[in-house]
C-alpha cells in the first residue's frame, strides 16, 4: 500500500470539474528576473542541432581577424591572450571563441580557441601580405571563401554564369547540397555575402550576376597595388499591424530603434523603406518580429515600454542613420545590458567614434539604381549579424563589456 500511494503521488491523477471534464494542472508561473534569453520548458527535450557544413560568419569578418594576426606577429605566431588582450576583446568570450573557429573553418588559420598560440595558414599568409599581388589575393579569397567550403561551391558551380536566382531557388540547392534544414537560411546568407565579398557577385547589365574566377582576375591588375590601394578590405562598417504589450512575446521580438518622425518626415519615409523592405525580410529568417515604438498600442507612459522592449526583446537592430539622439541613447542601454544587437547605417551618415568598432551594415539608398540591385544583399549581411549576435546570448561584446568586462546591466 505505501508503495502505491507514493506512485500515485508521484503521478496525480487529473481531478475533475463538475461537467466531469479533466483538469490539467495549472503551468508555474514565470520567473521575470530570468534572462529572456535563457528561459525554456524543464519537461520539453531538446532539439539537436547538426554542425554547420560551413563557417559560423562571413570570410570578411575571418579575413579581418587573421589580418589582425599577421600585423601583430608579422607573419609569426602570436600568442592568443597576448592578441585578445591586443584587440581589448574578452578572449574566453563566445564572440571571440567564434572568431578563431570561424579563422579556423576559412583556412586562414591554425589551432583553436584553446590553442596557446595562433598562426596563420599559408595561405593565410599570402592573402594578408599587401605584396601579394591583386589577382593572386583575389584568387585566395575565391578559394577560402568559396571554392573550400563544400554547400558554397555547390551553389556557385550551379549558378555561375546566370544571375543570382530567388532566395528560395538557392535554399533548395543547399539543401540539395545535403545542408541540413536548420542551417539552410544562414548558410544562403553568409554565401551571398561572401560572394559578393570576394568579387564573385558583380552586378552587369542591370542585374547581379555570379561570374567565373578567370573573369574576376581579368579585371584586376597583376602587378602590386600603390599603397593607395594595398590594404586588405575592411569589415563592413560598412502596412503594419499594431500589437499590444501584452501580445508581445519578448523572447521572438526583435526591437527596431530608429528615428520615426511625423508622418511626412523623412525620417519617417526612411525607416518605413528600411523596415518594410530590408529589416523585416531579413529578420523574418530568424524567426523573429520586428516592432517598432509606434507600433506598441498600450496606454501609458511609452518611455517605460521602449525601455522594457529595451531590456527584453531577443534582439534590438539600431538604424543610426540622421545621428538621432533617442536612437543613441536607446543604443546605449542596449549595450548596457549586453543583448545582441545589429547596427545599420545609411550610406554618408558618419558613425560616432564611441561605437564604431562595432560592425554596421552600410545600406546605399542615395537613389533607387544603387539601392534596389543590393536589397537581397543587405538583407543577407543583416540576417547573418542577427544569427551571430544571437548565438552569442549575453556574451555580446560592446563598448562597454571591451574596457569592462565584469560590467553588466541586469533586470
Amino acid at each position: 500500500m505505501a508503495k502505491d500511494e507514493e506512485k500515485s503521488a508521484a503521478n496525480p491523477i487529473p481531478k475533475k470539474n463538475m461537467r466531469g471534464r479533466k483538469e490539467t494542472p495549472a503551468a508555474p508561473a514565470l520567473d521575470l528576473k530570468a534572462s529572456p534569453t535563457t528561459a525554456s520548458s524543464p519537461n520539453k527535450p531538446k532539439r539537436v542541432r547538426s554542425a554547420r557544413p560551413f563557417p559560423a560568419g562571413p570570410f570578411d569578418e575571418a579575413l579581418t581577424f587573421a589580418k589582425e594576426i599577421y600585423d601583430l606577429g608579422s607573419g609569426t605566431p602570436v600568442r592568443r591572450l597576448t592578441l585578445f588582450d591586443h584587440l581589448q576583446r574578452t578572449p574566453d568570450s563566445s564572440t571571440s571563441r567564434m572568431l578563431v573557429t570561424n579563422a579556423s573553418k576559412y583556412g586562414l588559420v591554425k589551432g583553436s580557441y584553446a590553442s596557446e598560440q595562433l598562426e596563420l595558414t599559408p595561405d593565410g599568409k599570402k592573402v594578408c601580405d599587401d605584396n601579394t599581388s591583386p589577382r593572386e589575393a583575389a584568387r585566395l579569397k575565391a578559394k577560402l571563401a568559396i571554392s573550400d567550403i563544400a554547400p558554397f561551391q555547390a551553389l556557385y558551380d550551379k549558378f555561375t554564369n546566370a544571375k543570382l536566382p530567388p532566395r528560395a531557388a538557392l535554399i533548395d540547392s543547399m539543401k540539395e547540397a545535403g545542408t541540413d534544414p536548420d542551417h539552410l537560411e544562414e548558410g544562403v546568407d553568409t554565401f551571398i555575402v561572401n560572394l559578393k565579398f570576394v568579387g564573385l557577385l558583380q552586378n552587369l547589365s542591370g542585374a547581379d550576376r555570379v561570374v567565373t574566377v578567370e573573369h574576376l582576375l581579368d579585371t584586376l591588375p597583376g602587378t602590386l597595388p600603390t599603397a593607395a590601394s594595398s590594404s586588405v578590405p575592411p569589415a563592413i562598417v560598412g502596412g503594419q499591424n499594431l500589437m499590444t504589450q501584452e501580445q508581445a512575446a519578448f523572447e521572438s521580438t526583435c526591437f527596431y530603434i530608429t528615428a520615426i518622425g511625423s508622418a511626412d518626415s523623412d525620417q519617417r519615409k526612411h525607416s518605413n523603406l528600411f523596415l518594410e523592405n530590408i529589416v523585416e525580410p531579413a529578420i523574418q529568417t530568424v524567426g523573429l518580429k520586428v516592432i517598432r515604438a509606434d507600433q506598441i498600442d498600450k496606454p501609458g507612459m511609452i518611455t517605460r515600454q521602449i525601455i522594457e522592449y529595451l531590456f527584453r526583446s531577443r534582439l534590438v537592430v539600431a538604424d543610426l542613420s540622421f545621428s538621432n539622439a533617442n536612437v543613441f541613447y536607446e543604443l546605449a542601454l542596449r549595450h548596457a545590458i549586453r543583448l545582441p544587437i545589429v547596427q545599420i547605417i545609411r550610406h554618408g551618415d558618419p558613425i560616432p567614434f564611441d561605437i564604431n568598432q562595432m560592425r554596421t551594415v552600410t545600406i546605399d539608398n542615395r537613389d533607387i539604381y544603387t539601392l534596389l540591385p543590393n536589397v537581397e544583399l543587405y538583407k543577407s549581411e543583416i540576417a547573418s549579424q542577427a544569427r551571430r549576435a544571437l548565438e552569442a546570448g549575453v556574451e555580446v561584446d560592446t563598448p562597454v563589456s571591451m574596457y569592462f568586462p565584469q560590467a553588466r546591466l541586469t533586470i
